[in-house]
């Protein structure tokens, strides 16, 4: 008798274990995957309306998931967008709208980078035991105090800047282009036709590495990139309808496919929510190559085909799928939304985004946080236009930025219903007063937490700066 109550004890010890084992794990936070397109237009996927480029797995992507139509990056080019993602604040608050030189985007050898003391969405998430890695394009800085991995990654595996920072276009200054793995230098120049499918290996390995704990995997693609001739590798050279460009979005479709089958092979699907998205629209280019459409513009402005760009999240028995919300959301968004999800600390210092939580889950969506306190498109120092609800108004402005040259020409006051005429055809600031006169009063208070043109914000902060920075050798 006293052996058959020690192996019911022992029992009802391993049944209330198993029990407690099962309820931990159907609490345990979630996997986040955030796939960035480099240069990539919302009219470049099947599933937004492209006609040219095949997309099956980001189309299944969206028939599972939720797509959002009005989702925005907070800057027309790589670097300033790339850093209001990590940190959920505008480039402005985070002093970097411009680079060291005072250009748009960070070159390499740069004095000035994402300040270490800001708070990333990878040391968010490492307060929650998370595995980060970051695999692709950095392009927030190349010098040691700047790089991913110290900057909340555990792994890094990339380039530290766009594709096209060769050493042919300046070759005293800049070295080959290199590929890095964590702080060090593993190759240079790398052969940039087999970044995008080297970068997939490398993601699919530390997601099998990891997947037994919590992690966020941030895949900054290289590609289509900043060059004219976009580069892929040979399995899917000249196969598109669309020449280079084409080629390497079928490629970056392919990456995605083996992502999404890893994680169903590893049973990770409804504990993984995926975001996938771009850092600016399409440059523009002649011949044509991207396409932005329906919006007008392309990269690199503030119009609102260079930010306004492609978004589909997918989290299986959570987002309810084949979905689509129009309400407003950013980039700056992910930062307090996964924190909120992985239950882990804020930052202490003001950030710009919002927990967008019911954007995700409710159906339909929940009504935008941005709509009352407005969204702010700057060009580099200058504030350009403000969107609230379906309303953009573009600033008038004595000499607003033409180029990233900074050629500058007068504009006037233009007011656009963008959600409901999203090609900009119908301009209607005579009808609407007061909403004129309601979007220049949130560009006021812009212009005093974040500053405007040379006139500093009360709400920045510093860039990261070094001392003699030196290029990165093997």
């Amino acid at each position: 008798m006293p052996r058959l109550r020690t192996l019911t004890v022992a029992a009802n010890l391993s049944l209330a274990l198993l029990v407690l084992s099962s309820g931990l794990h159907a609490a345990s936070p979630p996997n986040f995957i955030v796939v960035f397109i480099d240069n990539f237009g919302n009219g470049d996927l099947g599933c937004f309306g492209s006609t040219v480029h095949r997309t099956p797995n980001v189309d299944r992507l969206a028939a599972e998931g939720r797509k959002f139509t009005s989702f925005y990056v907070a800057s027309g080019v790589c670097t300033p967008s790339r850093a209001s993602l990590m940190t959920g604040c505008y480039p402005r608050r985070v002093n970097l709208h411009v680079s060291d030189k005072n250009s748009a985007v960070l070159q390499p050898v740069a004095a000035k980078g994402l300040n270490p003391s800001e708070v990333t969405i990878a040391e968010v998430l490492k307060q929650q035991g998370y595995a980060t890695a970051c695999i692709g394009k950095w392009h927030l800085g190349d010098q040691p105090a700047f790089l991913p991995t110290r900057q909340g990654f555990d792994e890094f595996f990339g380039i530290p800047y766009s594709d096209d920072m060769t050493k042919d276009h300046k070759p005293d200054v800049w070295p080959e282009l290199p590929l890095m793995r964590n702080d060090q230098v593993i190759e240079a120049p790398v052969d940039r036709d087999y970044l995008v499918k080297r970068c997939t290996e490398q993601a699919i390995d530390f997601i099998e590495r990891n997947r037994q704990r919590p992690f966020f995997l941030y895949l900054p693609h290289t590609m289509p990139g900043s060059t004219s001739h976009p580069f892929s590798s040979p399995a899917f050279r000249g196969k598109s309808a669309n020449g280079d460009y084409g080629d390497a979005v079928e490629e970056l479709d392919w990456s995605t496919g083996e992502i999404m089958a890893t994680l169903a092979r590893l049973g990770l699907d409804d504990r993984t929510l995926v975001v996938w998205t771009s850092d600016n629209g399409a440059p523009n280019r002649n011949p044509p190559q991207g396409s932005c459409a329906p919006y007008k513009g392309y990269g690199y402005d503030t119009s609102e085909g260079a930010m306004r760009v492609p978004c589909i999240m997918r989290w299986p028995s959570k987002i309810p799928a084949g979905t689509t919300c129009d309400q407003l959301a950013s980039t700056m968004d992910l930062l307090p939304t996964f924190g909120r999800l992985a239950e882990a600390p804020l930052p202490d210092h003001r950030i710009d985004g919002h927990d967008i939580r019911p954007l995700l889950f409710d159906s339909p969506c929940a009504k935008s946080p941005w709509d009352n306190e407005g969204f702010f498109y700057y060009r580099m120092d200058q504030l350009q236009a403000v969107r609230s609800g379906p309303w953009k108004l573009y600033l008038p402005l004595a000499n607003k930025y033409q180029t990233l040259g900074r050629k500058a020409a007068p504009s006037k006051a233009e007011l656009y219903d963008v959600r409901n005429d999203v090609r900009e055809t119908r301009e209607v600031s005579a009808e609407n007063p007061a909403v004129v006169r309601r979007l220049l009063a949130l560009a006021d208070q812009a212009r005093e937490e974040l500053g405007d043109m040379d006139r500093d914000g009360r709400g920045q902060r510093p860039a990261g700066l070094v001392e003699n920075p030196q290029p990165l050798q093997p």
